[in-house]
């Protein structure tokens, strides 16, 4: 099988992550890009990238790329693609498009121009036209314009890759779990200790924790992928892959705990758990975090997505402190990470982090930040 380029989309600040991802996956030719990763493999290689990322939200095949001016040049440069190769005239397509140019102000006019040029080449050729279907199409086409350059690719995930396939209840302001996964990965969680998530809403931060301590490929709870209604989907390859990936799944000798103070949440996070059939990995428990002490003498991996005052109601300033005093006197030989969207927050904290990292959680800029709290004393180590 002969190899050819993919781009991994991401979120800012998991490109690096991601990059390091497709590197011990096999992947070849491995460009940092920004909040998109290049790489080459074969079409198992692709499947398997589908299957096994944890910080890619969509894995893209391009196709063909060229000079767009303006609609004209547009229609031309996507009816010099032979679409019979990917598509037949009794097939449904949709297109999604991005814009960085000044020569196209509306994504949908794109797609609107591109699609035609599609139908029309099946028209002329056939007489028939394949049409648009929006939810389930047989090929998803993706248009992205930089300038005057145009690259159409194919979709190989279909819905983001975000959507594992686990997760069927949530609870208010749930987290992606791309970005629960790569906030994991950039904490440096590898299953070595203890891990704990002590305001867990609907699990999503354990479950990934849980895969990511076995080493369970990330998206193998999901229905489908887009690629198995290509023309050249192979079956038989993709269950190798699946076989494969699992053989290479570990044992975990440590605890995950999940800690949440309103019931609601608690039953969410047991059945996402159990659906994911990691409840031999996570006990999950209903207790408010400010009232727990660490319960064992190891090390301790915290991560956990606390309200931010965005869509919880809450007093910030003592909600802050109180966490602050929690880590302090109660979980020494802790490494505590999480995320936030309200900086004004963290001065109520009491403790200076040893890291900051910029991310983005949804459309608000957010911080990860690490707490390191140590054996034998109440403060962190810079006030000994």
């Amino acid at each position: 099988m002969e190899n050819f380029k993919m781009l991994a989309k991401t979120f800012f600040g998991f490109e690096e992550i991601l990059a390091k991802e497709l590197q011990l996956l096999g992947a070849q030719n491995v460009e940092i890009g920004t909040r998109a990763v290049s790489f080459k493999g074969d079409k198992g290689f692709m499947y398997k990238a589908n299957l096994s990322l944890r910080t890619a939200l969509k894995i893209l095949k391009p196709i063909y790329q060229f000079r767009a001016f303006n609609d004209q040049s547009l229609y031309k440069g996507i009816q010099g693609i032979d679409w019979s190769k990917y598509l037949n005239e009794n097939q449904t397509f949709v297109i999604d498009t991005t814009i960085h140019s000044d020569n196209f102000k509306h994504s949908q006019f794109v797609s609107q121009k591109a699609k035609d040029a599609i139908v029309d080449q099946f028209r002329e050729k056939t007489g028939i036209r394949p049409s648009i279907d929006k939810d389930f199409p047989d090929l998803k086409i993706h248009i992205h314009i930089d300038r005057d350059q145009c690259t159409v690719s194919l979709d190989s995930s279909g819905e983001s890759l975000h959507q594992r396939g686990y997760r069927t209840a949530t609870n208010i302001a749930p987290i992606n779990e791309v970005l629960a996964a790569g906030m994991l990965l950039l904490s440096g969680w590898d299953g070595s200790s203890d891990f704990m998530d002590p305001m867990c809403g609907s699990g999503t931060i354990l479950a990934e924790a849980a895969m990511i301590a076995c080493n369970i490929p990330a998206n193998i709870n999901r229905k489908e992928f887009a690629f198995e209604k290509w023309n050249d989907w192979d079956n038989d390859l993709f269950d190798q892959i699946i076989d494969a990936l699992l053989k290479r799944t570990k044992e975990f000798r440590y605890t995950i705990t999940g800690y949440d103070k309103a019931p609601s949440a608690v039953n969410k996070a047991k059945d996402n758990i159990l659906n994911a059939n990691l409840e031999d990995y996570v006990t999950i428990a209903q207790a408010n975090f400010f009232d727990t002490k660490k319960e064992n003498a190891g090390p301790l991996h915290m991560v956990f997505n606390p309200p931010y005052g965005e869509r919880l109601d809450i007093d910030l300033e003592r909600f802050y402190r109180e966490l602050g005093d929690t880590l302090k006197n109660n979980y020494p030989n802790t490494n505590a990470w999480f995320i936030t969207a309200n900086l004004d927050a963290l001065k109520f904290v009491g403790l200076r982090p040893s890291r900051k990292i910029k991310l983005f959680n949804g459309s608000l800029e957010a911080r990860l930040v690490k707490y390191e709290m140590y054996e034998g004393s109440k403060k962190a180590k810079f006030n000994q």
